[in-house]
């Protein structure tokens, strides 16, 4: 099993300033795993929203402040010029190429 980790592990008040850039990496995503995602959870028990999919894609709708890489078995969010209304849980994830099953793990902005 792909052991996936997030980091920083705490963001920083400073970080969360609206206008910061906030970047959150994902590491530990084999080459099991090409394909990486970002997902948003702003309320506890409601479905995630894809905000990356496919390493670098937005989906119709999400605003041009969030962009997405990956390079070798790290992921990267990026979110330029956060705004207070992306305080959220955001979890990455690698999907599995065979199987189409999906690892990840999340870190908390706000």
């Amino acid at each position: 099993q792909a052991a996936v980790t997030q980091q920083p592990p705490e963001m920083s008040a400073k970080v969360r300033e609206t206008g910061d850039i906030v970047r959150i990496t994902c590491s530990g995503l084999s080459s099991s795993y090409p394909y990486a995602g970002w997902f948003q959870q702003k309320v506890p028990g409601s479905g995630p929203v894809t905000v990356i999919y496919n390493n670098n894609q937005r989906p119709s709708g999400i605003p041009s402040r969030f962009s997405g890489s990956k390079s070798g078995s790290t992921a990267t969010l990026t979110i330029t010029g956060v705004q207070a209304e992306d305080e959220a849980v955001y979890y990455c994830g690698g999907e599995d190429s065979s199987s189409g099953s999906w690892v990840g793990d999340k870190e908390t902005c706000g």
